[in-house]
């Protein structure tokens, strides 16, 4: 199981959503099967409908 706030804590270094997203696509193509949403990403860039983005971009990888 993979939680957002694991990447969050473990990627300290992201400095944006979009290098979050990377982060998770990364990880999904490691071989995650199952993403847990738990935490709200804290970058100024973050959409309005990031729970959902962010399930796309698991899904998608």
């Amino acid at each position: 199981m993979l939680y957002l706030s694991d990447i969050l804590i473990q990627e300290h270094n992201l400095k944006n959503y979009g290098e979050l997203c990377d982060a998770i696509q990364e990880r999904a193509r490691d071989g995650e099967m199952h993403f847990q949403i738990d935490v709200k990403p804290p970058f100024d860039d973050t959409p309005d409908n990031w729970e959902d983005d962010l399930e796309i971009v698991f899904s998608r990888a």
